[in-house]
């Protein structure tokens, strides 16, 4: 038994907003046996586009029942049948949502004639439901209206079954099917394609444009993860009406995959990508010079078209990283911001300073080149070499003089001794903190995988 069901809403998502109207069509797969409607009161104004859409004004609905008076009657027409609508996570979520709010539990399989439409009815330019409709000579003078657009999904469902040579409906229907949780636009080919091994993968919208990177470790399990539950929220469900195809890329390991998306995401800076879009140390060393000529040193917050010497995470890590140049190099402590008041400088030589005038210039900035050179030389060279995308390749990725160059995939015999030879097989990249200090850590958690370069 299919419970076929349409709804009208006060917006897009259903923990904010309201139910306006409920029509369900009960139908036993060979007609529609069973009819409700009713308005509801969402307990808010409707917009005025809504409005305009559905021709639903807050007077029509000022004298309705609210969604809890009427939970009990749509919860039995719904409980043990079979939820369709066109796109049907979006009337699912709201349903259950307000169902929950109303102390009732929906389980129920789904059906969405969106996704059916394209496997029983192929190569149709729209599966809109308006477009659907004139298509077959669905007649529906209440389009917008939750009972013209349920009646014509149920007459849609009834051809859907007749024509459904190739048992589409059965198999989407299988507990282990995972059509029935894809949005609606997204070809179940899409995911039968995607491997079980760690990658990239990336959604796309209804243009190509990419919207979303992520990286996993199964990059199938990784991408269905992302279908499943009900979340009602407004960013989830735009996210998924405007996913319309995924494409992946291979990696070999986990860690190629995370080094890979960061990459990613700053090179096409999806819409619904948050986390590695602002991620950069807030710190950096910088040097300059003075009036008098002086080199000075000095932590300062990263700004967007600056270069530092070297970044840091806190002002503190800053701080001590200097307080180290100045021990080692007997640098001032004044002119690297350190001591700010006007009492005796407290470096090394501080009766004989630069900040008091006793080195020149010249002199100084000689001490201040070679804290920033050994600094610099300090900055680690190394390449980690691990597990390829098959078995006769290695993937590698190379940081050099603390920087992280770039990656690639090596012959399994490649004898990655030779620095300038190795950087001939891989794909430089541009470089940046959150990068370099992730293949830093790794380094450390997996010596045996490094190789360090003199």
């Amino acid at each position: 038994m299919y419970a076929i069901v349409d709804i009208e809403t006060t917006g897009g998502h259903a923990n904010a907003n309201g139910i306006t109207e409920v029509a369900i069509c009960i139908h036993d797969g060979k007609k529609v046996i069973k009819r409700f409607s009713t308005l509801v009161n969402p307990g808010r104004d409707i917009p005025i586009y809504i409005r305009a859409l559905t021709g639903i004004t807050n007077e029509m609905v000022h004298d309705a029942p609210p969604f809890e008076d009427v939970a009990a009657d749509i919860y039995h027409l719904l409980h043990g049948k079979i939820f369709v609508a066109h796109n049907v996570n979006f009337d699912f979520s709201f349903i259950r949502y307000h169902l929950a709010v109303a102390g009732y539990d929906l389980q129920c399989n789904k059906l969405c004639t969106v996704r059916l439409g394209r496997k029983i009815m192929p190569g149709l330019p729209s599966y809109s439901l308006g477009k659907l409709c004139r298509h077959l000579g669905i007649d529906n003078e209440s389009r917008h209206r939750a009972a013209g657009d349920a009646e014509a999904t149920a007459q849609l469902f009834s051809l859907l079954l007749q024509n459904d040579s190739g048992n589409h409906i059965v198999e989407a229907l299988k507990q282990r099917s995972k059509d029935q949780v894809l949005p609606a636009n997204l070809p179940k080919a899409d995911i039968d394609r995607l491997p079980f091994s760690p990658g990239v993968y990336y959604f796309h919208d209804e243009k190509g444009k990419v919207i979303y990177v992520g990286k996993a470790r199964n990059v199938k399990k990784r991408v269905c993860s992302h279908f499943t539950g009900n979340n009602p929220g407004q960013q989830r469900q735009e996210f998924l009406r405007n996913i319309h195809h995924v494409t992946y890329q291979d990696c070999g390991t986990e860690l190629i995959a995370f080094v890979l998306e960061a990459v990613e995401i700053k090179r096409l800076w999806p819409k619904y990508n948050r986390s590695l879009k602002r991620f950069e140390h807030a710190y950096g060393l910088y040097a300059f010079e003075d009036q008098r000529g002086y080199l000075r040193l000095a932590v300062d917050k990263r700004g967007k078209l600056s270069s530092p010497i070297y970044t840091c995470n806190s002002l503190l890590d800053g701080r001590n990283l200097l307080l180290r140049l100045i021990d080692t190099f007997e640098l001032c402590p004044k002119l690297c911001f350190i001591q700010n008041n006007n009492e005796p400088c407290t470096g090394v030589n501080q009766h004989l300073c630069a900040c008091e005038g006793y080195e020149t210039p010249e002199e100084y900035n000689k001490k201040v080149n070679h804290a920033i050179d050994e600094l610099k030389q300090a900055l680690p060279t190394f390449a980690i070499r691990d597990e390829g995308r098959k078995t006769d390749e290695h993937s590698c990725i190379l940081i050099e003089k603390g920087q992280f160059y770039g990656m690639g995939y090596i012959s399994h015999y490649f004898e990655a001794d030779n620095l300038d030879q190795l950087k001939n097989y891989l794909t430089p990249y541009p470089s940046n903190d959150y990068i370099r200090n992730m293949v830093a850590n790794y380094a450390v958690k997996f010596p045996e995988r490094t190789l360090v370069f003199g």
